[in-house]
């Protein structure tokens, strides 16, 4: 699974998640109604999706918003992944 979350697009998706996720409990607690169940469901959605940095949407669109050194990143991460397995045949 391809990356497709930027480091800053991860981050927002984990702070707004784990703030849906509180809302969603405080919710639930006062009012048991089907919005706190909503609101923790997509805040753990969110959460996963930042940690994971992997968006369904996004690969549904065919869009990205890892960028430049994040890019750089990743490609030098596959690069070891890639060499390492070369090294272990031999």
């Amino acid at each position: 699974m391809q990356r497709n979350v930027g480091t800053i697009d991860a981050y927002l998706r984990i702070t707004m998640g784990l703030t849906m996720l509180g809302m969603g409990i405080i919710r639930g607690i006062r009012k048991n109604d089907a919005l706190s169940g909503l609101l923790v469901s997509a805040g753990a959605m969110k959460v996963a999706e930042g940690t994971t940095r992997y968006c369904p949407m996004l690969h549904a669109l065919g869009r990205s918003t890892v960028h430049g050194s994040d890019l750089a990143v990743e490609i030098e991460a596959k690069s070891i992944e890639l060499v390492g397995e070369d090294t272990e045949d031999e």
